[in-house]
């Protein structure tokens, strides 16, 4: 796994930049990230028309059995992909169950929100036949049903259009799994009957929006729901306009929001395992303080007034200064 991941100076990521750099395209690609040696993250990148990575996205948080190999990410990633086709976000699976990782995105305006989904997601053997008589066909995860009701819930939520993508489990790869296994053939009736994920186009409104394919043959297009047991490429048209009316009566960041009784705060630093503060670093940290250019304030300080935004995004000193330094945070400027 380790080998197979890729790192973002590698010659992969290059490879898709350049490919998007010279077809123009905005390329939003997930990834096993490798950082350092051997520590992985689950990880997503948007990467803009010019070739630039502009949203690296570490999944914040392993989902069950991906913590045994990924480890957790951070709120670097927690941003929008400014683009000509609207303003862009990602979140990588299980994240689209998190209500603040969802809203942090909401927050900043989104108009087209990405879900990433595996092929299949097995949590148990698949049952024997004498089972099946009781609960879902196979025992195991429903990854069809729980993806579209998670992506239609965020696209309802944020008035915005979702793409909600899923991988494709093929026979070779199964075959690829049973070799690795050690030729264990137990795995294969799980790997064969656990629900599929499905590529789909949602609307602002949560439903299916109207999509299509083309055969690469004939150029004929044919109008398409989802792509669910095949590999192929599903096309839609996307008018952000149509983003606007539901928020007219469900604007969850304006109009349909309380801000002086909720109020979510994001750290979008960077964690990295070491920090080395030295003397220079804290008095120039001291002298910007000093400066104004960052505004200290105290969360609980009940008489400080401060402005109502849906969101607040802070930078926190990784080491007090001094004593006093202790209550207080950083909260950049806009």
């Amino acid at each position: 796994m380790v080998n197979e991941s890729l790192s973002l100076g590698g010659q992969e990521i290059k490879a898709i930049q350049n490919a998007a750099r010279k077809t123009g395209m905005v390329v939003s690609v997930g990834v096993s990230e490798r950082f350092k040696t051997a520590t992985l993250f689950n990880s997503n990148l948007i990467i803009a028309a010019d070739g630039e990575i502009i949203v690296h996205h570490r999944k914040l948080v392993p989902t069950f059995y991906e913590k045994l190999t990924w480890s957790s990410g951070d709120g670097a990633g927690l941003r929008l992909a400014a683009t000509p086709f609207g303003k862009i976000g990602a979140l990588i699976c299980g994240e689209n169950t998190n209500p603040l990782a969802r809203f942090a995105l909401m927050a900043l305006g989104e108009q087209v929100h990405i879900s990433s989904w595996p092929a299949i997601w097995p949590t148990r053997r698949s049952k024997s036949k004498e089972d099946k008589a009781s609960g879902p066909p196979t025992g195991n995860y429903d990854n069809f049903a729980a993806n579209y009701i998670r992506s239609a819930s965020h696209c309802f939520e944020a008035k915005c259009f979702g793409i909600s993508c899923a991988g494709h489990l093929s026979t070779e790869n199964m075959d690829e799994i049973l070799r690795i296994s050690g030729e264990n053939t137990s795995c294969l009736p799980t790997l064969r009957q656990t629900p599929r994920a499905a590529s789909m186009f949602l609307g602002p409104n949560g439903s299916l929006h109207p999509s299509f394919t083309i055969d690469e043959h004939t150029s004929a297009v044919k109008k398409k729901e989802m792509i669910q047991d095949e590999e192929d490429i599903l096309y839609a048209d996307l008018d952000l306009a149509d983003c606007v009316e539901g928020k007219q009566y469900h604007d969850v960041i304006g109009g349909y929001q309380r801000l002086d009784v909720f109020d979510l705060r994001i750290d979008r630093s960077r964690k990295a395992p070491i920090s080395i503060l030295t003397p220079k670093k804290i008095l120039a940290e001291q002298e910007r303080i000093a400066s104004g250019s960052a505004t200290m304030f105290i969360p609980e300080n009940i008489g400080a007034s401060s402005e109502r935004t849906p969101l607040k995004i802070e930078r926190h000193i990784s080491q007090p200064v001094t004593k006093n330094d202790l209550r207080w945070t950083i909260r950049r400027k806009t």
